[in-house]
């Protein structure tokens, strides 16, 4: 039934809505999320921190926090599967197994009173029916594949006893376990410093290639994106602005905003001084502006983007896709969102 199966997307995601409910008020944090996420590729989620690509992970994880998140809307199809569909019963057989997760903070996520091994042998006991010396040796195999030394003796660690890259691939150790078809990795390398970020990052890569598997990115980084990514999904205040092929987005950025995340890089070649960065910030969930939500902060903002919000364009290429209404001019295609 959870069987790996070519040339399909691992994980599609249509028109995906999560709210949160605020005394008695209601509030859109994802508001018409759609991708497809294909074995053996890596599709990055971008945007700035309070966009909803987090709560968009853990909505597919099933693990909203409710209260405040209410049930989501739309649906996430693991295969034939849609997931907002299944019992809690049938989504632990996914989450975990089929769909790993790792987490922003690795501190958070491991529990500090417990050892690496404990934790690491919990997941084989649930998820792959081993016990005893198989799982002990499981967790071995797993910690030697992410690059652990000593894994024997590391099993026995606390995580307050290992640094913030050796609890990030104990946490991708875990995660990947169970050799699931979909990983999501939410800001994986955030905290660490640039050597540690590039390793962790070489991991998820080679992890990827030898297990096939889908991987979820999640990031505000587009440095990040341009070495890990096929497709790209740019989100901004809970909508998706931007999306499409990795080379398509970065060789013809077509919104705004997307050009203002990768102006925003710091470049070698500039001082510091000379650090791009888009004014503002992003709006909260209780007071988004009417029309482009992004237009109090666009240069390029025009009175129909206060107004009104704009339908999907296509710049040049069909799997290209933009929401910005300076595409309505001078001939460019406009076309009705397909999700």
């Amino acid at each position: 039934m959870y069987s790996k199966r070519r040339n399909r997307p691992a994980l599609s995601v249509r028109n995906l809505q999560v709210e949160l409910q605020i005394a008695k008020e209601v509030f859109p944090v994802v508001n018409g999320l759609s991708f497809d996420l294909y074995p053996g590729k890596t599709t990055a989620i971008v945007g700035e921190s309070g966009c909803g690509k987090s709560m968009s992970a853990l909505a597919i994880m099933g693990i909203l926090p409710t209260p405040p998140a209410l049930p989501p809307k739309g649906n996430i199809f693991y295969f034939n599967n849609d997931l907002l569909q299944l019992s809690e019963g049938d989504m632990q057989k996914i989450r975990g197994a089929r769909i790993g997760m790792i987490f922003q903070d690795p501190m958070s996520a491991l529990n500090p009173v417990y050892t690496i091994g404990y934790q690491l042998i919990e997941v084989a006991e649930l998820h792959l029916g081993l016990f005893g010396y198989a799982a002990t040796q499981k967790a071995i195999q797993c910690l030697e594949e992410v690059g652990i030394s000593s894994p024997e003796q590391r099993l026995y660690d606390y995580p307050h006893q290992l640094s913030g890259g050796m609890k990030q691939r104990v946490m991708i150790a875990m995660a990947l376990m169970c050799e699931p078809d979909v990983l999501i990795a939410d800001e994986p390398t955030t905290a660490l410093d640039v050597t540690i970020q590039a390793q962790i990052l070489s991991l998820i890569k080679n992890l990827q290639k030898k297990r096939n598997m889908a991987v979820l990115l999640i990031t505000h980084d587009m440095g990040v994106v341009a070495e890990m990514a096929d497709d790209v999904v740019v989100m901004y205040a809970t909508q998706v602005i931007e999306k499409g092929p990795v080379r398509q987005i970065f060789d013809d950025m077509a919104h705004p905003y997307t050009k203002g995340l990768f102006d925003s890089r710091p470049s070698q070649h500039e001082p510091k001084s000379a650090l791009h960065t888009i004014e503002g910030s992003v709006p909260p969930i209780t007071g988004l502006p009417k029309g482009c939500h992004f237009h109090p902060r666009c240069p390029h903002a025009m009175p129909v983007c206060r107004e009104q919000t704009s339908p999907v364009f296509t710049p040049k290429l069909q799997d290209h896709e933009v929401k910005c209404w300076l595409y309505r001019q001078n001939g460019k295609h406009c076309s009705p969102s397909k999700d």
